[in-house]
């Protein structure tokens, strides 16, 4: 039987918002039907240029019957209420990362998602492809022993020191915005090498303060026997290169380009043991269209979660962003 398209509204007309509709195009499942916005006439004009059937405010798009999942793409600290509120409208939600700045408002959404028993999804497009298939795999064990230590960095120099990375009354910050990533990574390997996620050992933090907000940040975490070491920054450029560390065979394996791009999932290992030095190609996918259509799948089949991001991994992520981005902040 042919699987129904998703009628998909975005909510938050911003850049992010652009890519997504960019993914939703490549996707198998799904479709642009409608913009809501606290703007409606930013709402319209979003959806003329896009080719949306409808528009409104966020009221208006969630009330409507004909729309079966949205994306949310506004600032962080609109996400856990446009969440809450969509999932009780009955519309599965794919939420941009991170889900909230809190744990406690993550655990807010997933107890609404829950009692509405509709699905919820971090829009974590890394979790998706190939290139995150094979990490899972290798952290799993087998030919390189078990993993003990996973090293990555997300970083870039904004220019301006204005606008939303730089705001503190809509979280803005490095550890928010990018540092999510590598901290998700480790996440998703440290549960594949079979290691607790849900008690971190928390070795130690740094940040410098920008503006009030963490302009850069690092810290260093024990997940089990897994640790990992984080880096991101919103005030220079840092390697996009992350590391696999496997003591057993004293193997350590590079990710070039780790990230990927806004339209390209990441696809070069380098397996590197001894003198030996091995490159792995890997196909690559459309990383928000994996996630819209992984989303659209948990909906057709009535799963509330999706196995590459499961709410465990959310809940996780969510409980270190909120203490590294608090220690930060304590200075």
């Amino acid at each position: 039987m042919t699987q129904a398209q998703t009628r998909w509204a975005v909510l938050g007309p911003g850049w992010i918002s652009r890519d997504f509709v960019v993914g939703l195009r490549a996707s198998e499942y799904g479709m642009l039907h409608a913009v809501g916005s606290s703007s409606a006439p930013r709402a319209a004009a979003f959806a003329a240029e896009h080719g949306a059937e409808a528009s409104g405010t966020y009221d208006e798009i969630l009330a409507r019957d004909d729309v079966d999942a949205v994306y949310i793409g506004t600032v962080h600290t609109a996400h856990a209420d446009l969440a809450i509120r969509a999932l009780e409208a009955g519309k599965a939600v794919l939420c941009e990362k991170p889900a909230s700045p809190t744990l406690a408002e993550v655990e807010r959404i997933l107890d609404a998602a829950q009692r509405a028993q509709r699905p919820f999804l971090e829009a974590f497009k890394t979790r998706f492809g190939p290139f995150a298939d094979a990490l899972r795999e290798l952290a799993a064990g087998g030919e390189f022993g078990g993993l003990e230590h996973f090293g990555g960095a997300f970083g870039f120099d904004a220019g301006t020191r204005e606008g939303r990375l730089f705001d503190p009354a809509v979280g803005g910050g490095a550890i928010l915005d990018v540092g999510c990533y590598p901290l998700a990574l480790a996440i998703d390997l440290a549960a594949a090498a079979g290691q607790p996620i849900d008690a971190p050992e928390y070795r130690s933090f740094q940040a410098e303060l920008v503006n009030g907000v963490d302009g850069w940040a690092t810290a260093e975490v024990g997940f089990g026997t897994v640790t990992a070491e984080l880096a991101t920054s919103v005030v220079e450029d840092l390697s996009d290169v992350a590391m696999l560390w496997f003591g057993e065979t004293e193997t350590d394996v590079l990710l070039p380009n780790v990230w990927g791009s806004r339209t390209e999932s990441p696809s070069t290992l380098i397996v590197r043991r001894g003198t030996d030095e091995r490159v792995v190609e890997l196909p690559v996918v459309q990383p928000m269209a994996a996630e819209a259509d992984a989303l659209s799948l948990a909906l057709a089949e009535g799963r509330l979660e999706v196995p590459e991001m499961p709410w465990a991994h959310t809940r996780a992520a969510a409980r270190v962003l909120t203490d590294w981005r608090a220690a930060a902040l304590a200075g």
